[in-house]
């Protein structure tokens, strides 16, 4: 599953990055963003982008595309 399919609410863990390019990739994980983090989403803006994420206690702005490139495994 990709970040950018989350509902607002739900809660997930960071699986894989490496779908991005690595400039991309190394901003996120300087910002918290690791394999094996918790993220929640918080909310979509009224488009859709971008998406209010929380990783970490830090509330973070992501774009949809960057989004559908992380991969994560939905808590139950």
């Amino acid at each position: 599953m990709k970040l950018s399919e989350l509902k607002s609410g739900q809660s997930a863990r960071i699986v894989d990055l490496s779908e991005l390019t690595p400039d991309i990739r190394k901003k996120l994980m300087i910002m918290g963003m690791l394999p094996n983090t918790q993220v929640k989403l918080i909310r979509k803006a009224p488009m859709g982008d971008p998406l209010q994420v929380e990783v970490r206690g830090v509330s973070l702005a992501i774009r949809g595309k960057i989004a559908s490139d992380i991969a994560i495994e939905v808590e139950v």
